[in-house]
């Protein structure tokens, strides 16, 4: 289970770091639109990892063999995928107004990622319905605080959030593979 926290914490900080970028950029009515982003990416973030499960037990039986890889490979893409993002601009950079669709949008960009990395719950002794709830719940959490954080100290917490996400990831696919 702690595999899961752990995995829950990672994933979430994709969401975190849009999060903060919201908060620091939208500083008025921050409460509602912490609120908003919570409900989005914790949504999201919890029900993608949920296909990706689904997904893998689909195509486990044939690669039953090779599954540990896989995750592996997935948790690495994701992780290498969120350390470049930490390095990049972030896209709510160009986001004046916020509306129902563009968080739905960034809660759909934010939680892709969870949806490959869901594929490792394949090979992990949960259930994938607690699985998911966890993710979800810590995603929830982080981004509600992420508003408020972005709101009172700007960006600079953004990308570090972002790069321990993907160094987290990719250590949890190693962690997949070799033990």
């Amino acid at each position: 289970m702690i595999e899961v926290v752990i995995l829950a914490l990672a994933l979430s900080m994709d969401a975190f770091a849009v999060s903060i970028g919201l908060g620091s950029k939208h500083t008025k009515k921050t409460a509602s639109l912490a609120i908003m982003a919570a409900i989005y990416f914790g949504f999201f973030q919890a029900f993608m990892p949920l296909i990706g499960y689904m997904g893998g037990r689909g195509v486990f039986g044939w690669v039953e063999d090779y599954a540990p890889w896989v995750a592996f490979f997935l948790l690495l893409l994701v992780g290498g995928k969120m350390i470049y993002e930490s390095i990049s601009e972030g896209i709510e950079e160009d986001i004046t107004k916020i509306t129902h669709k563009v968080m739905l949008i960034l809660a759909i960009a934010t939680s892709i990622d969870a949806m490959a990395a869901g594929f490792s719950l394949t090979i992990l002794d949960v259930n994938p319905i607690v699985a998911c709830v966890i993710i979800g719940t810590t995603t929830f959490f982080f981004s509600w605080v992420g508003v408020f954080v972005g709101a009172k100290s700007g960006t600079w917490l953004e990308s570090k959030a972002e790069l321990f996400g993907g160094i987290v990831l990719i250590l949890i696919g190693l962690k997949l593979l070799f033990l």
